[in-house]
């Protein structure tokens, strides 16, 4: 396991307690339970996703060409990899196959596959979560009766999501 699964599964533990904290003021008071927690865990569990992708790659990079460190060359890669990464947001398929065929030479995303989920379907539902959490961020309920941005239910399918994505991710590149 890469330091990078290791450290994604400590992450994704604070979206986990925050998902604790709603069930458990949900509990005590069914109607006022904070929505906010549920976006916010959201957002927890792209970080991690996100955190994970980039890490992942400085983790190849650095196997790949750490014996160029400090040579023209060797500043040149990790400067053009720096670049890369400060520009890496919202790692939605498309964007991640982009940074790992590019650091990597593998299309990532024809890799990932689990019960239940082909590659494609992974894509698809990447794509979605990314552009849900663009929701959570960049748009706060103001309407307080209209509808939540994610149910509580949909955030425990979205853990799984993202705990068996890192593991495809993780089988593919070893």
């Amino acid at each position: 396991m890469s330091i990078a699964a290791k450290n994604f599964e400590i992450a994704i533990k604070d979206s986990e307690d925050l998902l604790e904290c709603y069930d458990s003021i949900n509990k005590e008071n069914p109607n006022n339970a904070p929505e906010v927690l549920k976006r916010a865990s959201l957002i927890l569990i792209l970080t991690a996703w996100e955190t994970y992708v980039e890490d992942r790659v400085t983790e190849i990079f650095d196997k790949s060409y750490g014996m160029l460190k400090g040579s023209r060359l060797g500043d040149f890669v990790e400067c053009k990899i720096s670049e890369e990464l400060r520009r890496f947001n919202n790692p939605d398929s498309q964007k991640t196959k982009k940074i790992f065929m590019e650091f990597a030479g593998v299309d990532i995303t024809e890799k990932w596959s689990w019960p239940n989920f082909d590659s494609k379907t992974v894509r698809a539902t990447l794509d979605s979560w990314i552009k849900k959490r663009g929701e959570a961020v960049h748009r706060s309920r103001v309407e307080q009766s209209g509808p939540h941005i994610v149910k509580r239910e949909e955030l425990d399918k979205c853990l799984r999501f993202f705990k068996e994505l890192v593991g495809a991710t993780e089988s593919a590149l070893d």
